[in-house]
């Protein structure tokens, strides 16, 4: 077994401050420490752990405690392995397991707002179990591949007509002949959709006029058809539709506009996790709830796109 350095923390907080002793207890315990005796606790050693270890030892000084910071290793493998185990979430897994287990078996019974919320609520807990999953193993990657199936059972029920994909290179376009159109997708929109109009209008057609279509098959030939089969925007090889039009008029070079793809691409198909998925598909589902109107769903999220646009573009390495 590789040796591994670990850091500890050892903490005292004066008896009669409870509310500080119970704060402390939470933050340790949100950020995975493994707590070895009452007021010891030990994180993998990185940056992030110290972080962690440092803002709970200030708050224990400021009680008028004490607290000590202390890297270390292991004397040998066995000692080295048993403190692995400390960080095993096996059981954190299988809890998940269960959940989305039952949630897939629920779905044919569910209203789509209540199975959207259910999933984003799951997507949530994965992610933040990923998180503190220090010592990822077989636990780890079948809830996550039992999430994409979820997923798809969700989306095969409330979203039956959803695109598959096509084979080829995405043609570029010219913006100015998609100015002024009419641009028709299928109703009731999910995170592709929702994004591929915002893309439209904020960078393509800023006067773009959007038909939502009961069937796929209503889509007049004057429109500019996206994200259903046969649409002349959709699906292509591994891209989602936003990413296909991010790409065909050479938006995808935006770095903040392929951090958004990347969002789109795990909420509507899977993929690599977004640190941001659980919470803006949250937020979808409580607009979709919330506006039955399909153009002033859009106007709603638009806003919270532009603000995921801007953020995106002031993280490190953004556009």
């Amino acid at each position: 077994m590789t040796a591994k350095t670990w850091v500890m923390l050892v903490n005292s907080v004066s008896g009669e401050n409870k509310t500080a002793r119970m704060r402390i207890w939470r933050a340790l315990k949100a950020s995975g420490a493994a707590a070895l005796r009452d007021g010891v606790y030990v994180l993998p050693d990185s940056d992030a752990a110290r972080a962690v270890f440092a803002e709970q030892a200030a708050e224990a000084n400021e009680t008028g405690g004490s607290s000590y910071i202390l890297p270390f290793n292991c004397e040998d493998d066995r000692q080295e392995s048993a403190m692995v185990q400390l960080f095993d979430r096996s059981a954190d897994y299988a809890r998940l397991l269960g959940e989305l287990g039952s949630l897939k078996l629920a779905t044919a019974k569910l209203s789509e707002a209540g199975a959207r919320r259910r999933l984003a609520t799951l997507r949530g807990d994965v992610a933040a179990l990923g998180v503190i999953d220090f010592f990822p193993g077989a636990s780890r990657r079948q809830v996550e591949s039992a999430l994409v199936d979820a997923e798809a059972a969700v989306n095969a029920r409330f979203s039956p007509d959803e695109p598959h994909s096509a084979r080829g290179a995405v043609p570029r376009r010219e913006k100015a002949l998609y100015r002024g159109r009419v641009w028709a997708t299928r109703r009731r929109p999910w995170v592709d959709r929702i994004a591929s109009a915002w893309l439209i209008r904020r960078f393509v057609d800023p006067k773009a006029k959007f038909l939502w279509l009961k069937k796929a098959r209503d889509c007049p030939k004057t429109a500019v058809g996206f994200d259903f089969d046969g649409a002349e925007f959709t699906h292509i090889g591994s891209r989602v539709t936003f990413q296909v039009l991010a790409a065909s008029f050479g938006l995808d070079e935006d770095r903040a506009i392929a951090r958004l793809g990347a969002l789109v691409h795990y909420l509507d198909v899977g993929g690599i996790p977004a640190p941001e998925a659980a919470g803006f598909a949250a937020i979808m589902t409580g607009a979709s709830l919330q506006q039955p109107d399909d153009d002033k769903l859009l106007q709603s999220l638009s806003a919270v796109l532009d603000a995921l646009y801007a953020s995106y573009g002031e993280l490190p390495g953004g556009g």
